[in-house]
Protein backbone atom coordinates (compact mmCIF):
# COMPACT_ATOMS: atom_id res chain seq x y z
CA UNK A 1 0.00 0.00 0.00
CA UNK A 2 1.17 3.52 -0.68
CA UNK A 3 1.69 5.90 2.23
CA UNK A 4 -1.33 8.02 1.34
CA UNK A 5 -3.58 4.97 1.68
CA UNK A 6 -1.89 4.00 4.95
CA UNK A 7 -2.45 7.53 6.31
CA UNK A 8 -6.13 7.31 5.36
CA UNK A 9 -6.31 4.02 7.24
CA UNK A 10 -4.83 5.60 10.35
CA UNK A 11 -7.30 8.48 10.09
CA UNK A 12 -10.24 6.07 10.19
CA UNK A 13 -9.21 5.58 13.84
CA UNK A 14 -9.63 9.30 14.56
CA UNK A 15 -8.22 12.75 13.95
CA UNK A 16 -4.42 12.84 13.98
CA UNK A 17 -1.42 15.05 13.30
CA UNK A 18 1.49 13.96 11.12
CA UNK A 19 3.38 13.16 14.32
CA UNK A 20 0.48 11.03 15.60
CA UNK A 21 0.37 9.14 12.30
CA UNK A 22 4.11 8.51 12.50
CA UNK A 23 3.61 6.93 15.93
CA UNK A 24 1.27 4.33 14.40
CA UNK A 25 4.21 3.20 12.26
CA UNK A 26 6.84 3.49 14.96
CA UNK A 27 5.12 2.15 18.10
CA UNK A 28 1.54 1.42 17.14
CA UNK A 29 -0.49 -1.16 15.25
CA UNK A 30 1.43 -0.77 11.99
CA UNK A 31 4.90 -1.02 13.55
CA UNK A 32 5.54 -4.68 12.79
CA UNK A 33 4.54 -4.69 9.13
CA UNK A 34 4.67 -1.17 7.62
CA UNK A 35 7.15 1.66 7.57
CA UNK A 36 6.52 5.32 6.89
CA UNK A 37 8.58 8.31 7.93
CA UNK A 38 7.87 12.01 8.07
CA UNK A 39 9.44 12.43 4.62
CA UNK A 40 6.66 10.35 3.09
CA UNK A 41 3.79 11.04 5.54
CA UNK A 42 3.64 14.82 5.12
CA UNK A 43 3.73 14.77 1.29
CA UNK A 44 1.04 12.04 1.35
CA UNK A 45 -1.14 14.16 3.65
CA UNK A 46 -0.65 17.22 1.42
CA UNK A 47 -1.69 15.21 -1.63
CA UNK A 48 -4.69 13.75 0.24
CA UNK A 49 -5.70 17.28 1.25
CA UNK A 50 -5.42 18.51 -2.36
CA UNK A 51 -7.59 15.58 -3.48
CA UNK A 52 -10.24 16.23 -0.83
CA UNK A 53 -9.56 12.92 0.93
CA UNK A 54 -8.82 14.65 4.24
CA UNK A 55 -9.54 17.96 5.91
CA UNK A 56 -7.08 19.88 8.02
CA UNK A 57 -7.52 22.24 10.92
CA UNK A 58 -4.83 24.16 12.75
CA UNK A 59 -4.37 23.89 16.49
CA UNK A 60 -2.42 26.57 18.36
CA UNK A 61 0.38 25.30 20.61
CA UNK A 62 1.37 28.49 22.48
CA UNK A 63 4.89 29.53 21.48
CA UNK A 64 5.43 26.59 19.13
CA UNK A 65 4.38 26.26 15.50
CA UNK A 66 0.70 25.45 15.00
CA UNK A 67 -0.18 21.76 14.81
CA UNK A 68 -2.10 20.51 11.78
CA UNK A 69 -4.80 18.00 12.64
CA UNK A 70 -6.14 15.80 9.83
CA UNK A 71 -9.52 14.09 9.52
CA UNK A 72 -10.60 11.66 6.80
CA UNK A 73 -13.54 12.75 4.61
CA UNK A 74 -16.28 10.59 3.12
CA UNK A 75 -14.39 10.82 -0.18
CA UNK A 76 -11.27 9.65 1.66
CA UNK A 77 -13.11 6.68 3.13
CA UNK A 78 -14.43 5.77 -0.34
CA UNK A 79 -10.87 6.05 -1.72
CA UNK A 80 -9.55 3.81 1.05
CA UNK A 81 -12.26 1.21 0.43
CA UNK A 82 -11.49 1.23 -3.30
CA UNK A 83 -7.76 0.74 -2.63
CA UNK A 84 -8.52 -2.13 -0.25
CA UNK A 85 -10.36 -3.89 -3.07
CA UNK A 86 -7.47 -3.68 -5.55
CA UNK A 87 -5.18 -6.68 -6.10
CA UNK A 88 -2.55 -6.88 -3.40
CA UNK A 89 1.18 -7.21 -3.85
CA UNK A 90 2.67 -10.38 -2.34
CA UNK A 91 4.65 -9.82 0.88
CA UNK A 92 8.41 -9.53 0.47
CA UNK A 93 10.91 -9.78 3.24
CA UNK A 94 13.92 -7.46 3.06
CA UNK A 95 16.55 -8.20 5.65
CA UNK A 96 20.17 -7.21 6.00
CA UNK A 97 20.42 -9.95 8.65
CA UNK A 98 19.38 -12.65 6.20
CA UNK A 99 21.97 -11.41 3.70
CA UNK A 100 24.58 -11.62 6.47
CA UNK A 101 23.51 -15.19 7.28
CA UNK A 102 23.58 -16.14 3.60
CA UNK A 103 27.22 -15.04 3.42
CA UNK A 104 28.00 -15.97 7.02
CA UNK A 105 31.12 -17.88 6.04
CA UNK A 106 32.73 -14.55 5.14
CA UNK A 107 32.08 -13.08 8.60
CA UNK A 108 34.28 -13.67 11.63
CA UNK A 109 32.60 -16.19 13.99
CA UNK A 110 32.36 -13.76 16.91
CA UNK A 111 30.75 -11.08 14.77
CA UNK A 112 28.34 -13.54 13.16
CA UNK A 113 27.30 -14.77 16.62
CA UNK A 114 26.62 -11.16 17.68
CA UNK A 115 24.58 -10.49 14.55
CA UNK A 116 22.63 -13.71 15.14
CA UNK A 117 21.98 -12.86 18.79
CA UNK A 118 20.88 -9.31 17.90
CA UNK A 119 18.45 -10.72 15.32
CA UNK A 120 17.06 -13.21 17.84
CA UNK A 121 16.67 -10.47 20.47
CA UNK A 122 14.79 -8.22 18.03
CA UNK A 123 12.24 -10.96 17.29
CA UNK A 124 11.83 -11.90 20.95
CA UNK A 125 11.46 -8.23 21.93
CA UNK A 126 8.85 -7.58 19.23
CA UNK A 127 6.84 -10.63 20.31
CA UNK A 128 6.97 -9.40 23.92
CA UNK A 129 5.99 -5.85 22.93
CA UNK A 130 2.97 -7.00 20.93
CA UNK A 131 1.96 -9.38 23.71
CA UNK A 132 2.07 -6.55 26.25
CA UNK A 133 -0.32 -4.24 24.41
CA UNK A 134 -3.76 -3.51 25.84
CA UNK A 135 -6.59 -5.56 24.30
CA UNK A 136 -9.64 -3.65 25.55
CA UNK A 137 -11.42 -1.80 22.77
CA UNK A 138 -9.15 -3.15 20.03
CA UNK A 139 -11.02 -3.92 16.80
CA UNK A 140 -11.13 -7.55 15.61
CA UNK A 141 -8.95 -6.65 12.61
CA UNK A 142 -6.29 -5.00 14.77
CA UNK A 143 -6.40 -7.91 17.22
CA UNK A 144 -5.97 -10.44 14.41
CA UNK A 145 -2.99 -8.55 12.97
CA UNK A 146 -1.46 -8.23 16.44
CA UNK A 147 -1.88 -11.95 17.12
CA UNK A 148 -0.43 -12.81 13.72
CA UNK A 149 2.56 -10.59 14.53
CA UNK A 150 3.02 -12.30 17.89
CA UNK A 151 2.87 -15.71 16.20
CA UNK A 152 5.36 -14.72 13.51
CA UNK A 153 7.84 -13.05 15.87
CA UNK A 154 7.59 -15.85 18.44
CA UNK A 155 8.01 -18.57 15.81
CA UNK A 156 11.09 -16.95 14.30
CA UNK A 157 12.56 -16.30 17.78
CA UNK A 158 12.03 -19.98 18.66
CA UNK A 159 13.59 -21.14 15.38
CA UNK A 160 16.60 -18.91 15.97
CA UNK A 161 16.95 -20.13 19.54
CA UNK A 162 16.62 -23.80 18.55
CA UNK A 163 19.11 -23.58 15.67
CA UNK A 164 21.76 -21.12 16.89
CA UNK A 165 24.60 -23.52 17.64
CA UNK A 166 24.01 -25.73 14.61
CA UNK A 167 23.98 -22.70 12.27
CA UNK A 168 27.02 -20.97 13.76
CA UNK A 169 29.03 -24.20 13.78
CA UNK A 170 28.09 -25.32 10.28
CA UNK A 171 28.67 -21.92 8.63
CA UNK A 172 32.36 -21.95 9.45
CA UNK A 173 32.91 -25.66 9.00
CA UNK A 174 31.66 -25.58 5.42
CA UNK A 175 28.68 -27.83 6.18
CA UNK A 176 25.44 -27.18 4.36
CA UNK A 177 22.97 -25.58 6.74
Amino acid sequence: MDVKTLCLGVLTMGEASGYDIRQYFEKGPFSHFCQAGYGSIYPALAKALDEGLVTCRTESQGGRPDKKMYTITETGEAHLKARLHQPLTPDRIRSDYLVSFLFGGMIEPEHLAKVYDDYHKAFADNAALLSSLECDGVSPGRMFVRELGITMYSSVAKHLSDNREQFLTSVHSGEKS
